[in-house]
């Protein structure tokens, strides 16, 4: 399982207030909750993401508080993977949860800039900077969290079961 796409790249303690701001949490439609991903902390990541991007960030990401919108919103705006130096538990969780692939890597989220162009190999954990031509490592996903995210969440992976 691997994506593709370009950065678009935050510093650190990226919390759920900015990534979904709670003036919209009176939704959980997916596209309502992208359209305003990020506006709080970068008003023009709405129009210039694109479907299969990555987020890169600093430490921390996903503090605050424990709502699921946030990597909702994430997902729904088009990005293929986030990787961070560290996340916050409860958003590492929720991010599985919702089939959102997340790669903790300090030396890639210290390393790429934004704009570089990104593949992210989950089975291995690679994660390779074609831009810069790096490679670096970070823990490839559990079998059963792959399964949980081709699944599209804990959702679809309890209804496959079944």
């Amino acid at each position: 399982m691997k994506v593709q796409g370009n950065v678009i790249k935050y510093g650190d303690n990226v919390d759920t207030d900015v990534i979904i701001p709670a003036r919209y949490l009176n939704t959980s439609d997916p596209k309502e909750l992208a359209a305003h991903c990020m506006e709080d902390l970068d008003p023009g990541f709405i129009n210039r993401v694109k479907t299969g991007d990555i987020i890169v960030a600093g430490k921390n990401f996903g503090c605050g508080s424990s709502r699921e919108h946030a990597p909702i919103a994430i997902k729904a705006s088009g990005i293929s993977c986030v990787i961070a130096s560290t996340f916050a538990r409860i958003f590492y969780r929720n991010a599985i949860n919702i089939g959102l692939p997340i790669v903790e890597c300090p030396e890639a989220a210290e390393d790429i800039s934004d704009g570089d162009e990104v593949e992210v190999d989950f089975d291995t954990g690679t994660i390779t900077n074609r831009t810069k031509g790096k490679t670096y490592n970070a823990m490839p996903f559990p079998e059963f969290i792959q399964e949980i995210i081709r699944a599209d969440g804990l959702v679809g992976y309890i209804r496959d079961q079944g």
